[in-house]
């Protein structure tokens, strides 16, 4: 045998598309939170504060840069309102609670109970730096 027939060409490697995807994605503007509850004594609660465990925050001074940031508590409605049924309930957290990286927040309208250990969205906004 020759050696141009010893010769193996090789084909041109695909190049990934998934790179390309993701520098076109938009940046994430928020945190997974997980409302735990209502803020509560021993024998009553306050639904007017919900409690919010921030995923990531596991101590009381890395809860505090999170102070003033909004909440959204974001959900399927059984009805249509405006084209969709995708509905939102707005807060804002402002303070933490105890040492292990909770917040308290406060909604529009108080969170309903079936909403406990649901997912929250805490925006990376507004900025205090």
């Amino acid at each position: 045998m020759s050696q141009e027939q010893k010769k193996v060409i090789k084909p041109k490697k695909k190049q990934n598309k998934k790179k390309n995807k993701k520098q076109n994605k938009s940046p994430r503007l928020h945190v997974d939170g997980i409302f735990m509850g209502y803020r509560r004594g021993l024998t009553t609660q306050k639904t007017g504060t919900s409690l919010i465990k921030i995923v990531g925050v596991a101590t009381r001074k890395e809860s505090e840069w999170y102070l003033g940031k909004k909440v959204a508590f974001v959900y399927n409605a059984s009805r249509h309102h405006n084209g969709s049924n995708v509905r939102t309930i707005w807060g804002k957290i402002t303070s933490s609670h105890g040492n292990s990286g909770i917040v308290r927040a406060k909604f529009k309208r108080n969170l309903p109970a079936i909403a406990m250990g649901k997912k929250v969205r805490v925006m990376m906004y507004p900025s205090n730096i």
